[in-house]
């Protein structure tokens, strides 16, 4: 049987009461069928405006002062190593390619989620590829293609960045060829980010995301950077390492997700190019010495700036299942496995 899906006609006192509340910044909530009557939306839909407002109920309307320009999204591709830095498989024990296939259209998928928001900021992705064969790039190309983003994909100029390169790490080990090349990628990414606009999203291939997350990452960046007065860093993905030890924490309201300080990510991150111009010399030095651990710089700047994640986790990092640095809790991981396959 069908059904339909009939609103109420509104009589004229209802619509006049609608108009005036609206002109004075207010919101009106039908109780009986939680329906927002002057967003023509129901209340457990996004309710924010880009670049004008974020609504959260009860909580109410903040007036956005921070309004994201545009987002390019750099991925650091090299399909071809199945562990950087460890000999345990994968969680699902597929090849490296499969990982990297699924992050990218895990990406696409979530940005046709949320396409609307784009037609009032600037979207592209960069992929940054190492040795992953024709056959990979060209997946990506036609991921990229049939969904009308504009991209491009870059081979890594590994010659000229692991010059950079101290070939002894901070355990006093050689440094191997698999961890200059994710190392000068990082680097190349982060001279490429010098060019952008605004925001910049660094992420590794194998995390798969949620529909939700660009759509989260992007509202919650334009909040709590109006809220705290500042830019700031987050992180997609809910560790679980986060959880080892019973730190204390602070808790913020995003777009429709909770979203934890944090002081410590991996190289998987969003955040501006004013911060990015900021810390580029500390940023950097992650790509010519191998600190232990190898995000340290990153986490010294988390000592002065705000880095947030989400709870629950809007990407998945998909390393072997007992790593720390890997599945995060309460996630259907299997559903979102198969949610983005690409064939």
């Amino acid at each position: 049987m069908k059904t339909r899906n009939i609103k109420p006609k509104k009589n004229f006192l209802k619509k006049l009461l609608v108009k005036i509340n609206r002109m004075a910044g207010y919101e009106i909530i039908d109780q009986s069928n939680y329906f927002v009557e002057t967003l023509d939306k129901k209340a457990d839909k996004n309710l924010s405006s880009l670049g004008n407002n974020s609504i959260t109920i009860p909580l109410g309307k903040l007036e956005i002062k921070r309004k994201v320009k545009s987002l390019d999204i750099i991925i650091r591709s090299c399909a071809s190593v199945k562990m950087l830095s460890q000999s345990k498989e994968r969680i699902f024990a597929k090849e490296k390619f499969e990982y990297s296939i699924r992050t990218l259209n895990s990406i696409v998928n979530s940005i046709n989620y949320c396409k609307d928001i784009f037609t009032n900021i600037n979207l592209k992705i960069t992929i940054i590829d190492h040795n992953s064969g024709n056959e990979v790039k060209k997946k990506y190309e036609n991921i990229l293609k049939n969904s009308s983003i504009n991209f491009e994909i870059v081979d890594l100029n590994f010659e000229n960045y692991k010059k950079y390169i101290n070939n002894i790490n901070q355990e006093n080990k050689e440094v191997t060829e698999n961890q200059k090349s994710n190392m000068s990628n990082i680097h190349q990414s982060l001279d490429f980010a010098k060019n952008f606009d605004d925001l910049i999203y660094f992420v590794e291939d194998d995390y798969i995301h949620r529909k939700t997350c660009i759509e989260e990452m992007i509202f919650a960046y334009e909040k709590f950077s109006t809220v705290l007065d500042q830019e700031l860093f987050l992180c997609p993905t809910d560790y679980p390492y986060l959880y080892s030890t019973p730190k204390n924490t602070n808790l913020l309201i995003g777009n429709k997700y909770h979203w934890r300080i944090i002081n410590e990510t991996l190289c998987t991150f969003l955040t501006s190019k004013q911060m990015i111009l900021k810390y580029y010399n500390l940023l950097t030095s992650m790509c010519k010495y191998e600190h232990l651990p190898f995000e340290k710089p990153l986490h010294d700047i988390f000592e002065k700036e705000f880095c947030l994640s989400p709870v629950p986790s809007l990407a998945l990092h998909c390393t072997n299942v007992n790593s720390a640095y890997g599945l995060s809790p309460n996630v259907n991981i299997e559903k979102l496995w198969k949610e983005n396959k690409y064939e």
